[in-house]
């Protein structure tokens, strides 16, 4: 009966390591998954979203490994990215804080705000006025929402509280390069590329935001299972990010 007992133990103990080996190789090289715990990028996450992250998709550093560990540098198998992804990225000041923006420009771009309005390369990128935004979070005050168009006809939302904000006027930056130029989608309520995030090295690059799993509104806690249905948005689960 011990060896018996013993044996089953052993078994159950290689069970673990070989899910958690598996798990360990599915977050490094396939997806990962984060949360969203600030409104930067209103209206395209929310806080309270789960997301998926493809870390194959611009390729692989040492920040595609759990805590950076592995001692490399470069990326390898590097796909360039697009203008208009949705990134998840290492903070350069500290490359240890995961941050997720927008990629606006690319390396070698020229990259403006003049009175709220978005240059690339000297041209203004054309937006067109939608209806209001109304966060579930928000008690109901209402964001003004725009339909900004990229260069390579992109198109995605973003929330203008005005156009005479802090960072609504900026110096023309130009891109290094194999750097990245960031922003949020909540133009006036974001810490990017326009503030002490600065450039984003490609090094830095953790993955491409896919696909929601989850999301919530925080309106219930986990041992709330009366008011899930409240504060699940299950409209949301299963929209691919743009």
């Amino acid at each position: 009966m011990k060896k018996k007992n013993k044996e089953s133990f052993i078994e159950t103990v290689k069970t673990i390591i070989s899910a958690v080996i598996l798990a360990l190789i599915i977050r490094t090289f396939a997806f990962e998954p984060f949360n969203i715990p600030s409104g930067s990028m209103l209206p395209t996450l929310l806080i309270g979203d789960y997301l998926f992250v493809s870390k194959y998709s611009y390729g692989y550093s040492k920040h595609s490994f759990p805590l950076s560990f592995v001692p490399i540098s470069g990326r390898y198998f590097f796909s360039e990215p697009k203008r208009g992804d949705v990134a998840v990225f290492k903070l350069p000041s500290d490359n240890k804080t995961d941050y997720i923006k927008r990629i606006i420009g690319l390396p070698g771009d020229k990259i403006q705000l003049q009175n709220g309005r978005l240059f690339i390369n000297e041209k203004i990128i054309s937006r067109d006025r939608i209806e209001d935004f109304i966060d579930d979070k928000s008690y109901g005050y209402q964001n003004k929402q725009y339909l900004e168009l990229l260069p390579n006809n992109y198109e995605h939302k973003i929330i203008e509280f005005s156009d005479s904000n802090l960072f609504d006027n900026t110096r023309e930056y130009i891109v290094p390069d194999d750097h990245y130029f960031m922003m949020g989608d909540n133009r006036d309520n974001s810490e990017d590329s326009r503030s002490q995030v600065g450039f984003v090295p490609k090094d830095n690059l953790v993955g491409r935001a896919e696909i929601l799993f989850f999301s919530t509104n925080g309106s219930a806690s986990i041992f709330e299972f009366w008011k899930w249905h409240k504060a699940i948005r299950f409209e949301r689960i299963f929209d691919r990010i743009e």
